[in-house]
């Protein structure tokens, strides 16, 4: 049965040792991504757990990032996830889907989105994206070309190297073959709004459901991204009226509509009525 991510489309990144940020992180996005993995230091890691076990906002609105299986904490951070109310989990650096199963035996009823940033989990994306208990997939640019021993995802001009792109379209691929979402990564440059909103534009075209952002900034230009305009609403309305008065394959306004294009349209308005 097919499980999808629904929280999106504009996710929010925020400490997990900063309960002070929790509220408003979860008030400017449609959900918040509270992070016990890259944004915490080693010596704050307890404290952080256990503000993430104090924390009162809405479940279905709040996501926790955990370590990878192999860091020393986390066994700690699913622990702490257990002991809160939160029940939807981003396994970083996800590999495999045994590392799946470390977070669905910990925590019971577990939705994972997997956070595919290394080479390995490139290449395991598919039988990852396959586990019942994952609802969907991110990917990671930074982690996934360090983990290869390169310096920068992109290039001078600020577009995405060929390795990235690849492993951007490989994780959207899987998650789509197994009804999961797709979630698109974080843009690192925060005063680039233009950038931002462009780099989800594209995002909302190809398929995926949301994009992770670092800074509140983003969220407007991720929103009016997922968000069709009323052209296109209107557009796709119409389409779908003529197929109802006209099946199979048909002419409108100029080019030909067939079941993709009727699919497109179906996608634009299900974007539009999310968006209400």
């Amino acid at each position: 049965m097919s499980r999808r991510f629904t929280m999106g489309p504009a996710l929010l990144f925020c400490p997990g040792d900063r309960p002070d940020r929790f509220q408003k992180a979860a008030d400017r996005a449609d959900a918040v991504i509270l992070d016990l993995e890259d944004a915490v230091g080693a010596d704050s890691k307890d404290a952080a757990r256990a503000a993430v076990v104090a924390a009162a906002l809405d479940p279905r609105r709040t996501i926790v990032r955990v370590q990878a299986r192999g860091a020393a904490g986390f066994r700690d951070d699913l622990e702490a996830v257990a002991a809160s109310p939160f029940r939807t989990v981003m396994l970083a650096k996800a590999e495999s889907p045994d590392e799946v199963d470390a977070v669905a035996e910990a925590v019971q009823g577990v939705r994972v989105v997997a956070l595919i940033e290394t080479a390995r989990g490139v290449l395991a994306a598919e039988a990852i994206a396959d586990h019942s208990a994952v609802v969907g997939l991110m990917w990671g640019a930074e982690d996934l070309v360090a983990s290869m021993g390169g310096t920068s995802s992109r290039t001078d001009a600020g577009e995405y190297r060929d390795v990235a792109r690849h492993a951007r379209s490989r994780v959207l691929l899987a998650a789509s073959a197994f009804g999961k979402t797709a979630i698109d990564a974080i843009r690192t440059d925060i005063a680039d709004l233009d950038g931002a909103h462009a780099e989800a534009l594209d995002a909302a075209a190809s398929g995926f459901g949301a994009k992770a952002a670092i800074h509140p900034s983003h969220v407007e230009p991720y929103r009016r991204a997922f968000a069709p305009t009323a052209e296109q609403v209107d557009e796709a309305q119409r389409i779908l009226a003529a197929a109802e008065v006209t099946p199979g394959v048909f002419s409108f306004e100029g080019r030909m509509v067939d079941e993709p294009i009727l699919r497109h349209a179906r996608s634009v308005v299900a974007r539009s009525q999310a968006a209400e």
